[in-house]
């Protein structure tokens, strides 16, 4: 008799630790970041002109078009739908300086840079820990501007301002390096090459 209301009583407290924290805690958690953060709580997800999702801003992008800035390079290629490696959402390559693998893409990266007049910059040519990062550093933002510029049949002076509208600063203020932030840049280029063509 005594086992039995003792499972009784476990089953309940049970049944009640699950209901307050499988259920009412995110609710309550998901109800205050739909109220507080909206944008952050929902992915960060950019949205176009005709309110179609084009990316999120806190993940990088693959850019190929020598009309817009190139991000970080992905190790898990998480931006290409079916050439995306099956090694998972997020991470590094794993690779040793000496794989050679490594190697050759990093001298392949370069030896592409060097050929458009860019330097190959550390965040140009190595994937981060992550294989996320949406940011590149203002230098190697800087280093892609002439090319942006001519591909785009624009001048300099007229992506700088946006270039520094898309830098985000140091964490806290102290923590870690600016980055331009390359979804918001490309985009925000886009929108201006619409706006040019409507006013011409």
């Amino acid at each position: 008799m005594v086992f039995i209301q003792e499972a009784i009583r476990a089953i309940r407290m049970t049944l009640l630790l699950w209901l307050l924290t499988a259920i009412i805690y995110p609710l309550i958690i998901l109800g205050m970041g739909q109220f507080a953060f909206p944008f952050s709580a929902n992915g960060s997800i950019m949205l176009n002109i005709d309110n179609q999702p084009i990316g999120s801003a806190v993940i990088g992008q693959l850019f190929t078009s020598e009309r817009y800035f190139q991000g970080r390079p992905s190790a898990v290629r998480y931006s290409q739908g079916r050439k995306a490696k099956p090694t998972g959402i997020s991470g590094a390559s794993n690779l040793a300086p000496s794989n050679p693998d490594l190697i050759n893409r990093i001298r392949e990266q370069a030896t592409q840079f060097q050929d458009e007049n860019i330097q190959p910059l550390a965040d140009l040519i190595y994937t981060s820990g992550s294989g996320l990062d949406p940011h590149i550093s203002l230098k190697a933002a800087r280093q892609q501007l002439a090319r942006v510029a001519r591909a785009r049949g624009i001048k300099e002076d007229e992506i700088i301002p946006s270039i520094n509208k898309y830098t985000d600063g140091r964490f806290l203020g102290i923590f870690g390096e600016p980055g331009v932030n390359i979804l918001r840049l490309n985009y925000a280029l886009d929108l201006q090459d619409v706006n040019r063509k409507q006013n011409q």
